[in-house]
């Protein structure tokens, strides 16, 4: 290795300004990258515009990305069309913002079945539990927006 760099010249054909230039401290330094030009780069081509992408995983990566975005905005807009208390009484009935008033009745019958003493060999102790289902129910069916 030593005997080939040995062998090697740098600087074979360049000028005496060239070497000089090239052996300066800050020599490869000077060029303004894109994002520091007096311009900030616009008009530039973007530097990703090169970049070799054969899966395709950048742009599903930000596909991605978009879909999950739509998807929070369409959440916060079913979230929206209920008031507070209807937003707790749903979390009480375990459902989602964006449900009907079919599965609203559905889910009803299943937690009454499910937290009543008669159904439960006489336990009282889901009483509570119960009561927070029925009072729940009562708010959401008059909600305007399961209309």
């Amino acid at each position: 290795m030593r005997e080939f760099n040995s062998g090697y010249d740098w600087f074979e054909g360049m000028s005496a300004e060239e070497i000089l230039e090239a052996q300066h401290p800050v020599a490869g330094w000077r060029r303004e990258s894109r994002a520091f030009q007096p311009d900030g780069g616009v008009g530039a081509v973007p530097r990703w515009a090169d970049f070799d992408d054969p899966l395709e995983a950048i742009g599903m990566r930000a596909a991605d990305i978009r879909r999950r975005a739509a998807g929070r905005h369409a959440e916060d807009q079913a979230k929206a069309r209920f008031t507070p208390r209807e937003r707790e009484a749903l979390g009480v009935m375990g459902l989602e913002p964006d449900t009907d008033r079919a599965h609203l009745r559905k889910r009803y019958s299943q937690l009454v079945r499910k937290y009543h003493p008669d159904r439960n060999g006489g336990d009282r102790s889901q009483e509570a539990r119960l009561g927070r289902v029925v009072e729940a129910y009562q708010i959401l069916r008059k909600s305007s927006a399961l209309a």
